[in-house]
């Protein structure tokens, strides 16, 4: 980080997870400011040559990761008539729809605000995070210590309102536009609770001493949680699991048809390996679909079955998965710590040197690396739509929000992009600019029919 002009120029962007939790709450985060001084006893701020005292403002760019000295006039986007005006205009040449990464109903109206066309991930494990999500992760904890199926049904059935009321208003709020809903994907230990406080709260709910819910604690413990028991892999442990997620979508979904509400639910299975594991949980889907059907006397609910691609084996046996899902989301944050064998979380002490001698051109996680991951990505669609040629095909990673990665996936072939709601717009515009670029350029020799370059080719 140095300071020019009186700008701080940080390096690092929205790397870090914790930047990118924080874009989906709307909060400016900038990370990787490594020559940043803080003096907290003397209350001070210092960065080369310049000083700043506490009760100093700054303003942040978190897209371009710059920090300004001072105070500068902000204007919202969406009070601009300008800026509307641009908007339809961009519209008017785009392809490639935008979508929404969501946590809540509240994400989906803010979203819709930004020109959202649907939502492209919506993670219903964040209402066990932040305001109002005590009761549902006191529950959420019981079903993860309970000792058998029949504790653990009998926590998902307290959990179960809680999930089909966010799912609900969230579909109310997208009025039948598609809302893909990822199942349970974090692993487990994530929630085991940390306080005093949290686990007195949790063993006297469970009736059971503190030394037994350390020890069911420690039996939940894995060496690399990111690459064990989540995902599809909960569901196929536990069937229960899956039943429960997938009823509350089905009935949230009847309950807004019975009262005359459109509804277009996608639901996701996350973590995929093997068109195997889509098979074992498309037959609770089956089941739960028919049994809600039946008792809210529907003839149908239209939905979609699909599966995220974050995995590099999903992507090369594409053609098996495309048999059982109708539709493609490509998790590219994982995908692509799946294909470096970076960890998101720990990259701050080599990446800015990769970057600064040009081994890297890019951060692999702000920008899709279109040498390896994007003919990855090429790949995957290709072979599914071989099977299926009608199938949807969308990322929901954050490259959806970075312009040269949206010209990308533009460029072969997808249907839509998904980001966090602030920065749909910026997706919106990149999407129009990519078609713009497309109509202007000849498709050159040695190049697919959208101009991308196929494998074989110089990288």
């Amino acid at each position: 980080m140095r300071a020019a002009d009186g700008i701080l120029t940080a390096r690092g962007g929205m790397t870090s997870h914790a930047a990118l939790v924080a874009r989906g709450w709307g909060k400016c985060c900038i990370v990787g400011c490594s020559e940043l001084q803080i003096d907290a006893g003397a209350r001070k701020l210092r960065i080369g040559d310049l000083t700043l005292g506490e009760g100093s403002y700054l303003t942040l760019n978190g897209t371009r990761g710059l920090v300004y000295a001072g105070m500068l006039k902000l204007i919202g986007s969406t009070e601009d008539a300008r800026f509307a005006g641009f908007m339809e205009l961009v519209d008017s040449f785009r392809r490639l729809k935008v979508r929404a990464n969501t946590d809540n109903p509240k994400d989906a109206k803010t979203a819709r605000q930004f020109g959202a066309e649907g939502i492209g991930l919506f993670r219903t494990e964040h209402m066990f995070y932040g305001e109002g999500s005590a009761e549902p992760l006191l529950r959420l904890r019981k079903m993860i210590m309970a000792r058998n199926e029949f504790e653990r049904r009998a926590a998902l059935q307290e959990l179960f309102p809680f999930i089909k009321e966010d799912i609900k208003a969230t579909l109310d709020v997208m009025e039948g536009l598609p809302v893909t809903i990822r199942l349970l994907d974090p692993p487990l230990h994530e929630f085991v609770p940390t306080t005093d406080h949290e686990q007195q709260r949790l063993a006297q709910a469970l009736r059971i001493s503190i030394e037994e819910l350390h020890a069911r604690g420690r039996d939940l413990h894995e060496n690399n949680p990111m690459m064990g028991h989540r995902g599809v892999r909960l569901g196929i442990t536990y069937p229960e699991i899956t039943e429960t997620w997938v009823r509350a979508i089905f009935e949230a979904a009847a309950e807004l048809l019975q009262a005359g509400r459109k509804v277009m639910p996608e639901i996701m299975i996350p973590v995929v390996a093997t068109a195997r594991e889509l098979e074992d949980q498309k037959l609770i889907v089956d089941r739960v679909y028919s049994e809600v059907c039946a008792r809210y006397g529907l003839k149908k609910i239209d939905y979609l079955y699909g599966s995220m691609i974050e995995l590099p084996r999903a992507a090369f046996k594409a053609n098996r998965i495309a048999e059982v899902a109708e539709f493609f989301s490509y998790g590219t944050n994982d995908l692509s710590q799946m294909c470096f064998g970076f960890s998101r979380e720990d990259i701050r002490g080599f990446l800015p040197v990769y970057l600064a001698k040009g081994i890297l051109r890019d951060d692999p996680y702000q920008t899709i690396d279109q040498q390896g991951l994007g003919e990855l990505m090429e790949i995957g669609i290709k072979r599914g739509r071989e099977i299926r040629p009608n199938l949807k095909v969308g990322i929901c990673g954050e490259h959806g929000g970075d312009p040269k990665s949206v010209e990308f996936c533009h460029g072969i072939g997808m249907d839509y992009v998904s980001c966090s709601p602030y920065r749909i717009p910026i997706a919106r515009l990149a999407a129009a600019q990519a078609a713009l670029k497309q109509k202007a350029r000849p498709t050159a020799k040695g190049t697919g029919p959208r101009g991308i370059r196929r494998p074989g080719g110089k990288h």
